[in-house]
């Protein structure tokens, strides 16, 4: 009888743990519905190894809150992290914020509603949310034009509407959209017909100006059409007015990380510093765009449409493409290190992916039209290259190499990893192996940097010997000379010469 029970409970077991990796376990790298690439030094696509591949999802219809079913979610628009790793969702179309553990199998709290000064209150069409390093949340409360404020208890703690200026319009409506908050509680918010720039507010509410204004450039030859066409001709050409901001993240030095739909897939990303100045790094391509290029793209033809950013750590960070479905991470330097995702129906693909965050080493994106959060989890390849970034980061080339080297062997082609290993050799002095790996990486510049040390040790290795060897030249030249013109003048005496 014991023998059976315990048979049963073994089944069972089986019949959870299967339940359990159906649901959840990653998909293989082989069994991707998406190609996994890169870009070489030619702007050519190279196949790479899968940097981070599908895990599972969660919906609404999965998650219990206080005994009963919390729902399926309706048009989520955001997401974003607490100091803990909790998961805050702004549940749009439901007009209500829902937070999860970090392993977002558990709901800890739903805010549908909450007191005002002794009113009942209540979310109009959230679109945004993010939470202070004070564990506050701040949700972009659309419909109602404001920016509500709660403390860790999720409490009101204050409300930001109506910002007057005399730089603002007069009758401006104030719409938020997208809202990040700094270490000095200076709020940041991206807001909709708002083409001037990120709105910035005091941690009192005030309004206190823009950043970041991305600047349109017009050719000459559009400045010319403008001034020479008709009136209907004019109204039919595209307005060239600066381009609205799409996502919004914020780093540990407070510095803003701001993508933008560029539709000229140069420079969809930004990294504003205090006084709103771009300071972003670009790569050698210096494209912080997206893909490079179309080619192999024809039904989703056109540059990528970044719509969110995630800052994730070492200088690292994430671009979210609706377009296509792809995620893009590079390093602080503007080095594109890995893309994978892509639009479909399977799993691990997205239908309208709106916004991207990270877990510790798992990446989520939130997707509206399925109402899902999409989790990713990093491989060994895609952990080698994010602990290599971290080491580089650090100003540790020489602890990355092993790592650089690991990575060759899973992707032979991937010229970071060259170049990674080639300016650890230069560090320590190694110019003729530094060279070698970056010629492989194609890095010209760091090549000739390499070359030039190279030139100069030998120089300083050899200088007495080329001194005594030019001395010796000299004295060569100088005495053969004498020779010469001693055996002249015999000659000339003895009449074997010309004068």
């Amino acid at each position: 009888m014991k023998s059976l029970l315990k048979l049963k409970k073994i089944i069972l077991a089986l019949i959870i743990m299967t339940f359990l990796a159906s649901n959840f376990s990653p998909v293989l790298a082989n069994e991707l519905p998406y190609d996994t690439y890169n870009y070489n030094y030619y702007e050519d696509i190279v196949y790479t190894p899968a940097a981070y591949i599908p895990s599972g999802s969660i919906s609404g219809t999965q998650l219990v809150y206080e005994g009963e079913a919390l729902g399926v979610f309706s048009n989520p628009r955001d997401i974003c992290k607490t100091p803990e790793g909790d998961v805050v969702i702004a549940d749009t179309g439901n007009n209500r914020i829902i937070i999860l553990d970090s392993k977002m199998t558990k709901v800890i709290k739903v805010i549908e509603s909450f007191d005002n000064q002794g009113e009942n209150d209540s979310f109009s069409f959230p679109t945004g949310v993010c939470v202070s390093i004070k564990n506050e949340l701040y949700v972009a409360d659309s419909y109602k034009n404001r920016i509500v404020v709660f403390d860790k208890d999720y409490k009101l703690v204050k409300i930001i509407k109506n910002p007057s200026s005399e730089i603002l319009e007069d009758g401006y409506v104030f719409t938020p959209l997208k809202v990040s908050v700094d270490y000095a509680d200076r709020v940041f918010c991206i807001a909709q017909n708002m083409f001037e720039g990120i709105m910035v507010f005091e941690n009192n509410g005030e309004f206190i100006g823009f950043i970041g204004t991305i600047e349109v450039k017009i050719s000459l030859w559009e400045k010319f059409w403008k001034r020479i066409a008709t009136k209907e001709e004019r109204s039919n050409q595209r307005l060239f007015i600066p381009t609205e901001f799409t996502g919004i993240d914020i780093d540990d030095d407070g510095f803003v990380y701001a993508s933008n739909i560029d539709e000229n897939g140069i420079q969809a990303i930004r990294r504003l510093n205090p006084r709103g100045q771009d300071v972003i790094k670009k790569g050698r391509n210096e494209n912080l765009g997206g893909d490079l290029q179309v080619d192999g793209f024809t039904k989703y033809s056109g540059a990528s449409q970044i719509t969110d950013v995630v800052y994730r750590q070492k200088g690292m960070y994430s671009l979210l493409d609706r377009k296509r479905g792809r995620v893009f991470t590079y390093d602080h330097e503007g080095n594109l290190l890995y893309i994978f995702g892509g639009l479909g129906t399977q799993e691990g693909t997205f239908v309208t992916p709106v916004a991207i965050e990270n877990i510790g080493d798992t990446i989520i994106v939130l997707d509206a039209n399925r109402a899902e959060i999409l989790t990713f989890v990093e491989t060994e390849y895609g952990n080698l290259i994010n602990e290599a970034v971290g080491l580089r980061y650090d100003g540790d080339e020489t602890k990355a190499v092993q790592l650089w080297e690991k990575v060759l062997r899973l992707d032979e082609n991937n010229e970071l990893a060259y170049i990674g290993i080639g300016k650890a050799y230069l560090t320590s002095g190694e110019y003729i192996k530094a060279m070698e790996y970056l010629k492989k990486g194609m890095s010209s510049e760091y090549y000739s940097i390499a070359f030039r040390r190279y030139r100069n040790e030998v120089l300083k290795e050899n200088m007495s010997y080329i001194l005594t060897g030019l001395v010796l030249l000299v004295v060569v030249i100088t005495v053969g000379r004498r020779i010469y013109r001693r055996r002249k003048g015999i000659n000339k005496e003895r009449g074997l010469l010309d004068d």
